[in-house]
């Protein structure tokens, strides 16, 4: 029998929305404790200068297990 970690890490995947994601951590046994929302930039080449422009935003929710 696999013993489960008690938090885990949930990222809410392109095309899924918070409350699918929320359902998917329910159904695995875990209960959201912290959202944390990351901006992801990528390298763009502006006059021969790499320069980091705004890419999305990226949502993880932390899960305890209940």
């Amino acid at each position: 029998m696999d013993k489960k970690p008690n938090k885990k890490k949930f990222e809410v995947q392109p095309g899924e929305t918070i409350s699918d994601c929320l359902d998917r951590m329910a159904g695995e046994g875990y209960s959201p404790v912290r959202r944390m929302e990351e901006p992801v930039f990528k390298e763009v080449k502006k006059n021969g200068k790499f320069v980091q422009e705004y890419h999305e935003q990226r949502i993880v929710f932390e899960g305890k297990l209940q």
